[in-house]
């Protein structure tokens, strides 16, 4: 076999191999066994004529081509242990020539990821404040949401919940067609149409009322774009919210009951200040993982790129699958032809994997890792929240997919946790000092030279 480097870079390395007859002799011999069962010779039973039989039936060739699928592939595994060489994804391949087989491998290596001066970035969480207003705008959802709607004897007010027939005529055909529908007329209400709303106000019960309106241009149905539509509107009802008094009986009627309103404003103010927190940590999290995209350099062969790409591309048409759409449906909707989609995504794509081989980096520099005993606990957080299905759910979370689902997910979660205490000070060095006692000076091993175990599973860290 001759194995020649047609170049090499610190994130690639691209080989001509090209086999001769004893290098092809194994594979050609297993193509042989593979097809001879399926062969109809006159004068042999199935699966019993001689190569050099089915080889003058067939040709060699079809010999060679039934035996490339596992050829190159296997040889290029061989090729890469004898040189040493670690793919980072699977390589490249093209079939050169078939008689002798030759091809050619383009192989990813190990992304090369700098991150920088990452333990000077300092940033601080947003703090955290609750206002009574912001109290008094839930207590008060809660108290429209508690209210039952009533008969109201009067006009059309905002707000009011209606039932109406409606239709509308467009170039003298009738458009739409609705009877005995709910409607909330709202000053900012753009459904059906704008301006639908304001024509309501002042209506009473049983009248009927005739308005014209025009169609927007961005409407669902382009061919009535821009076009009169003239809309004849009866009220069948009218009903208002009737608002329970607040107070202590209100508080008992709310969620599992309230002991008193100043219970139930305390609760409400507890969540406030809990989903604010969430959301200014997440918040820091993001402008954290910002910052560090921002000073790290990352290399890598444009091979991984395309790569992830793909992925993106496939992840989305199973999105659409599941949703009863294909791709070309999907991308006359969005007025993109398919090089234009892919060219709109590449730079998603970058980035995800660019955010990937950082955190993957920061977890080796940090020596963070994900032990058993970690995703058993996860495992049985998850199931213990699932109600009566908490064994079956346990099964499922113990297969190996979901196992390592787990694992990615925690280890980006860890990771993000260190980063987050690294940009506010926090963060303590991850290699046990020297003992003071100690009398002979040891040198001091990295982070990432005291991580074992497997390396990080690939997976979106901010999911």
């Amino acid at each position: 076999m001759n194995v020649t480097r047609e170049s090499s870079n610190p994130t690639e390395v691209t080989l001509n191999i090209l086999m001769d007859a004893d290098d092809e002799e194994p594979f050609i011999n297993r193509s042989y066994r593979r097809l001879v069962s399926r062969l109809q010779i006159p004068g042999f039973r199935p699966g019993k004529a001689p190569r050099s039989i089915v080889e003058r039936h067939l040709g060699r060739a079809a010999l060679v081509q039934e035996a490339l699928e596992f050829m190159i592939p296997e040889t290029l595994d061989q090729v890469l242990k004898d040189q040493d060489i670690q793919a980072f994804v699977e390589p490249e391949l093209e079939l050169l020539e078939v008689e002798p087989v030759s091809f050619k491998a383009i192989v990813p290596l190990e992304p090369a990821v700098d991150l920088g001066e990452f333990r000077m970035i300092r940033l601080e969480r947003e703090t955290v404040e609750i206002t009574q207003a912001g109290v008094d705008d839930v207590i008060e959802r809660l108290r429209f949401e508690a209210g039952p709607w009533e008969p109201a004897e009067r006009p059309v007010q905002f707000g009011d919940l209606l039932s109406l027939d409606v239709t509308g005529t467009i170039r003298g055909e009738q458009a739409i067609s609705d009877q005995g529908i709910d409607f909330v007329p709202q000053q900012d209400n753009q459904m059906p149409m704008p301006g639908f709303s304001i024509y309501l106000e002042g209506t009473v019960e049983g009248q009927e009322k005739e308005f014209t309106l025009t169609v927007p241009d961005d409407h669902a149905q382009t061919e009535y774009a821009g076009q009169e539509c003239r809309f004849n509107v009866k009220v069948l009802s009218i009903k208002e919210k009737r608002l329970p008094d607040l107070d202590d009986e209100f508080a008992k009627g709310i969620r599992d009951g309230y002991e008193s309103l100043d219970a139930l404003r305390t609760d409400v103010e507890e969540r406030l200040t809990k989903d604010a927190e969430t959301a200014s940590l997440r918040q820091l999290e993001q402008n954290s993982l910002d910052e560090l995209l921002k000073i790290a350099q990352v290399q890598a062969s444009g091979l991984i790129y395309k790569r992830e790409l793909d992925q993106m591309h496939q992840e989305q048409e199973r999105r659409l699958q599941n949703q009863r759409v294909n791709m070309d449906t999907y991308l006359s909707f969005i007025g993109n032809t398919h090089e234009e989609w892919l060219e709109q995504l590449r730079p998603q794509a970058e980035q995800r994997l660019n955010t990937y081989l950082i955190m993957r980096k920061l977890a080796e520099e940090e020596g963070i890792e994900v032990a058993p005993e970690d995703i058993e606990a996860e495992i049985e957080t998850m199931a213990s929240t699932s109600g009566d299905s908490a064994e079956s759910m346990r099964t499922a979370l113990s297969a190996e997919s979901a196992r390592d689902s787990i694992k990615s997910s925690l280890l980006s979660r860890k990771v993000m946790e260190r980063l987050v205490e690294i940009v506010q000070g926090q963060a303590e060095s991850s290699v046990e000092p020297e003992d003071a006692t100690t009398d002979t000076a040891v040198e001091e091993e990295t982070p990432a030279q005291q991580e074992s175990g497997e390396e990080p599973g690939k997976e979106n860290p901010q999911e």
